[in-house]
């Protein structure tokens, strides 16, 4: 992977008697980019784990609208 660039966002502090330049350094590309998919892959096996729990909630107290609704919420969870 070819390395990014540094950039850095300068920014005026005015004090009392003199002005403060503080500059604060982006994080790079990669630790961006698996810090995404890591959050990606958390919020996508919570979501499809409490869709379960839904579902077999729905099962065990009959509810067959309840059922035919998650199950269409459900559907793009199962083509893994």
């Amino acid at each position: 992977m070819r390395k990014e660039k540094v950039s850095y966002a300068l920014t005026w502090f005015p004090m009392k008697d003199r002005d403060v330049i503080h500059a604060k350094r982006d994080v790079p590309y990669e630790i961006k980019l698996a810090s995404t998919l890591a959050l990606d892959e958390l919020c996508y096996k919570w979501n499809k784990s409490n869709l379960e729990s839904q579902i077999n909630e729905a099962i065990d107290q009959g509810d067959h609208e309840r059922l035919v609704e998650l199950s269409e919420i459900y559907r793009p969870y199962t083509y893994e």
